[in-house]
């Protein structure tokens, strides 16, 4: 089974950069989708983008269509959230979630899940 780990969590200020990795070692990974997901303290798990198998499918949640896009390296076993033009309520723990059908990646229990990332935004 595929099992994720993501990374580059930390603190940046408003309107700067993060790029967030999701990596899965040891699978194969270009059998997955991979969608990108955010809990902020006290809120409802919020969807972010998500990305097919092959790379050709994305996904946008309103909050942060524009801003937000996300990459996959299938060599690398790795997906990227890249974060742009950051505000403080993108402040949250950011988890990544694999399923091999990407309409199956809704934030439930039946996707595989990452340990999550903590990024905090300063205004």
């Amino acid at each position: 089974e595929v099992q994720l780990v993501e990374s580059g969590g930390g603190l940046v200020q408003a309107g700067g950069s993060l790029r967030l990795p999701c990596a899965a070692p040891g699978c194969t990974f270009d059998a997955y989708a991979i969608g990108w997901f955010r809990q902020a303290p006290g809120k409802d798990r919020e969807g972010a983008p998500r990305i097919g198998n092959g790379g050709a499918s994305t996904y946008y949640a309103d909050s942060v269509k524009g801003r937000f896009t996300t990459s996959r390296d299938n060599v690398k076993n790795t997906v990227y959230l890249q974060m742009n033009s950051m505000k403080p309520e993108d402040t949250a723990v950011y988890y990544c979630a694999a399923d091999t059908d990407i309409r199956a990646i809704v934030g439930g229990k039946d996707e595989v899940w990452g340990q999550g990332t903590l990024v905090t935004v300063s205004s």
